[in-house]
């Protein structure tokens, strides 16, 4: 079934949408800027839960800066098709290095061999980030925002051929789950919540609706919500972890409609809203209405089951050295959510990133929340890296 074009009202000028067929076994759509012959590419990457639809304000500055910007829905997501949306379908189709071959094939379908830059927000900076480490001679330069990079697993066999009494071996951590669970108020962790198969269910048939779910959940994770405080965590224990905010470390007891409903903003407060207004919101909630949120999970699904960590084991110890640059906001807890995620990509995982940018008045959402300082940033890291 053909779907009715974004509303013109939503979508600024100068950006188009299409259906790149026969990609990697999807039917991927894209929002693009800047599309004449001869431009150099940026590829954008979205998270969740997001679409392509989230970069509207990023596209047409760079394609005012001379560059062909694209942005895919990506596996599991709005108008791209092709997917597996069943809980027990095949997970193998989300692994990141497969993530990876869509986005090449899209970048390929539009007549390009190289990006100047792949751009990562969320969970799209994991797959940005393997773009950068895998195919540097695809993309030439990467920026991640809001999610830091550490680097590719490690690789597990530790021990000599045939000597099972090597002490080099770390011993098995403590069951974090386990830890969450047993504080005097339970909590678990929203990634395998995610993980669930109630998950899907509960976001989508919300009992506060579609819509108003979505909206509590931009709102919880944005600058708007004055509790947004985000500091370093001293380390991977339950303690800590149930120091960051409930969209995150989540009561027990309560499903992610439940966790955002507690912190629903009251309607003036929507009305003031410009980075995200209702009509925009209603963008997102006519695609998740239509699609359900499980090919996002699935992407939580593939790194909390370790699918994931077998293929990019091949990389252990492997750097990115393309230019690189991470951008995120001020409030934004996504960039501590993993203690000294940020200093290793820093100091370890990203050999050529000279700076981070934490901008004021922006929470998790930052391309949205911020886009003209994100839009200049992104410009001047460009044309500074060529």
């Amino acid at each position: 079934m053909e779907l009715p074009p974004l509303p013109s009202s939503v979508l600024p000028a100068g950006i188009r949408a299409r259906i790149l067929p026969g990609i990697n076994g999807l039917d991927i759509h894209v929002l693009e800027a800047g599309h004449d012959k001869g431009r150099p590419a940026v590829l954008l990457l979205h998270g969740f839960p997001e679409l392509a639809y989230s970069w509207r304000k990023v596209l047409p500055a760079l394609a005012a800066a001379g560059y062909h910007a694209i942005a895919p829905d990506q596996r599991g997501y709005g108008r791209t098709t092709g997917w597996d949306a069943d809980y027990d379908g095949n997970l193998n189709d989300f692994r990141f290095m497969n993530l990876l071959r869509d986005a090449i094939g899209v970048l390929f379908a539009l007549g390009h061999r190289t990006a100047e830059a792949v751009v990562g927000h969320d969970f799209g900076a994991s797959v940005a980030a393997q773009a950068a480490l895998v195919r540097p001679d695809t993309f030439k330069r990467l920026v991640l925002m809001s999610a830091p990079y550490g680097g590719p697993p490690p690789i597990p066999f530790d021990a000599r051929p045939f000597d099972t009494t090597d002490k080099r071996l770390p011993p098995k951590g403590p069951d974090i789950h386990a830890a969450l669970a047993a504080l005097a108020r339970p909590r678990k962790h929203y990634q395998w919540y995610y993980s669930t198969r109630p998950a899907n269910e509960n976001m989508w048939q919300a009992p506060q609706g579609l819509h108003d779910f979505l909206r509590g959940y931009y709102h919880h994770k944005s600058a708007d919500w004055k509790a947004n405080k985000p500091f370093e965590l001293a380390g991977w224990t339950a303690e800590e972890l149930a120091k960051m905010p409930t969209y995150y470390i989540m009561d027990m007891a309560d499903g992610m409609a439940e966790t955002v409903a507690k912190e629903m903003p009251t309607p003036a407060k929507i009305a003031a809203n410009k980075w995200l207004t209702d009509d925009e919101l209603t963008v997102y909630s006519r695609e998740y209405a239509r699609t359900g949120f499980q090919g996002g999970l699935n992407w939580y699904r593939v790194r909390t089951s370790g699918k994931a960590s077998g293929e990019l084991e091949v990389f252990s110890g492997r750097t990115i050295d393309v230019p690189s640059t991470f951008i995120s906001g001020r409030s934004d807890w996504g960039i501590y959510q993993t203690p000294g995620a940020i200093a290793k990509m820093q100091k370890v995982a990203c050999t050529r990133m000279k700076e981070i940018h934490l901008l004021d008045g922006a929470g998790h959402w930052v391309q949205q929340e911020q886009a003209a300082e994100v839009n200049r940033l992104l410009i001047e890291f460009l044309r500074d890296a060529r």
